[in-house]
């Protein structure tokens, strides 16, 4: 269709001219042609429109710009503007409250962002920020514009600015729908979370064929930029779904459990589960033994309402445990130690994916609460040359950053730097708490022995009886339950079982909590 037969004939009188503006509209909706529509659920991918459908409460979308076109010329564009031009922005609402999207619309230049598209997007983001809500985008599209040339990259050059000023002010959800590429990319990594659905979407600063042609290497699209890549080997992903259903409908539970804006505090729900429920489970869950696994999932069921969680980046860096969850209808982060992966160390990509996590949190006015069982940081010539020491500073920083309440509480293990990095009291925790089985320490009791009884060891008739003897002195001495409780660096051991009821009480105190932090531009975090 040229842009000659798009227009209609005059219309003779006011009501002509509501009907034309009907027709405009319907044309808008229905998008290019049936065969588009055809060809893009033929992929297994639902139309822009119907994204937006499911992501919104029926009936509560508002479209902006709907009859936008491009001014482009040259290489036949002249000749084809649709409206729209390939994405659709607006308002709606999700659970009753106000959320800012805009979707690509693959079938019309296969969602490519032109100078007009990106100005459409421009403005839907300034209107999230200047609202106070949240912005979700629904990537499906193939890249900057390349018969609009440098005015596409400026386009996408405004929607990052806009990310960046976004950042931290209003909850941004970039889900991955189809095809993100080059700079485009970028976008989705500055939001604060990202959904994508195996198969369908991909994510890659060069393609296959462009690593091909450097490299040598052959890789296909989903190998090289999957949804199983970015969940469980790069970390870009936060989350990956098998169809856009589901990872629609998990975005809405997203949205339930994060603030408009970071002036305001998540949304509370009521719960049944009683806020003095005892956990006894919890005695025979953790063992006493501290070279034993256990899922910290199961802890982390055991306290918050109704056992329901949704953990973040979870099948990345799976030695530390993101969730957000409700304790009596109040969100809270966690942040857990997994000693069933790794015996729960901290590594370069555990203190990254936490970091961000308690970033993430601290903005938007989420109490963070932390489970130890860390025996330290994990050791090795890979970990020391790959940054160890700013990766971990990372997770240090963004707790001593925090001002949201900060709870702690030390399950058995946590030894050395790694107790220190993981919320503890020296470090700013409004309450540490520990379970009776917790140990404290610089190190283990065995490697403390071997350092501290060197001498006595080497010198005694019987070694190994002399260092099972130290090892016992050693753990009686400094790193029985009680000792940090004694110095005033835990405010109480308290019975398992009464965890749950502990936390409650601690956040219902902490809920009117203020810090002031010092005057600047901003901090210098590690990188």
């Amino acid at each position: 269709m040229t842009v000659v037969d798009q227009i209609p004939s005059e219309p003779a009188d006011a009501r002509g001219r509501v009907a034309e503006l009907h027709e405009l509209r319907e044309q808008a909706r229905r998008g290019p042609s049936d065969r588009a529509t055809e060809a893009q659920h033929a992929k297994g991918k639902l139309t822009a429109r119907e994204r937006i459908e499911l992501l919104l409460d029926p009936g509560s979308f508002s479209e902006v710009e709907q009859l936008r076109r491009h001014r482009a010329q040259g290489f036949g564009l002249e000749a084809k503007k649709p409206y729209t031009d390939g994405v659709i922005t607006g308002w709606g609402t999700v659970e009753g409250r106000t959320v800012f999207v805009y979707a690509h619309d693959f079938r019309i230049f296969g969602g490519a962002l032109g100078e007009a598209h990106a100005t459409k997007i421009h403005k839907i983001m300034d209107m999230a920020i200047a609202a106070g809500a949240p912005l979700v985008s629904l990537n499906d599209g193939a890249g900057a514009r390349i018969q609009e040339g440098v005015s596409a990259l400026a386009g996408d050059g405004g929607i990052f600015q806009r990310n960046t000023r976004a950042s931290g002010v209003i909850p941004q959800i970039s889900v991955m729908l189809g095809p993100c590429a080059g700079g485009a990319a970028y976008s989705p990594a500055l939001t604060d979370f990202v959904f994508m659905v195996r198969e369908t979407s991909q994510m890659f600063i060069t393609g296959p064929d462009v690593v091909k042609a450097v490299t040598g290497e052959e890789i296909t699209q989903n190998g090289l930029g999957g949804a199983d890549v970015h969940a469980e080997t790069s970390g870009v992903a936060h989350f990956a779904y098998d169809d856009e259903e589901t990872c629609i409908a998990e975005v809405r539970y997203l949205l339930s459990m994060l603030p408009q804006n970071n002036r305001e505090n998540p949304p509370t729900a009521p719960s049944e589960d009683p806020a003095d429920r005892r956990s006894d489970v919890l005695l025979d869950l953790v063992p006493a033994d501290g070279n034993r696994p256990y899922d910290m999932h199961k802890v982390i069921e055991e306290l918050v309402d109704e056992g329901d969680y949704l953990e973040i980046h979870e099948r990345w860096a799976r030695n530390i445990i993101c969730a957000l969850a409700r304790l009596d209808g109040q969100v809270v982060g966690i942040v857990a130690n997994q000693p069933q992966s790794l015996a729960g160390v901290l590594d370069i990509e555990a203190s990254e994916k936490a970091a961000r996590f308690v970033q993430m949190c601290d903005a938007f006015n989420i109490p963070i609460i932390t489970l130890l069982d860390v025996p330290g940081f994990l050791p090795g010539v890979d970990q020391e040359h790959g940054g160890i020491i700013r990766h971990g500073a990372k997770l240090l920083y963004a707790y001593c950053n925090a001002t949201v309440p900060r709870i702690s509480l030390i399950l058995r293990k946590a030894y050395g730097g790694a107790y220190i990095v993981m919320d503890s009291q020296s470090i700013g925790a409004d309450l540490t708490y520990a379970w009776p089985t917790n140990e404290i320490a610089v190190m283990g009791a065995e490697g403390a022995a071997n350092v501290i009884f060197r001498k006595q060891i080497a010198e005694a008739e019987d070694p190994e009886a002399m260092r099972a003897r130290m090892v016992k002195e050693y753990k009686a001495e400094l790193m029985h339950p009680y000792y940090a409780a004694e110095r005033g660096l835990v405010d109480d051991v308290i019975d398992p079982a009464e965890t749950r009821e502990v936390l409650i009480k601690s956040l219902a105190m902490l809920r009117t909590k203020h810090a002031d932090l010092p005057s600047r531009k901003h901090g210098n975090p590690p990188q």
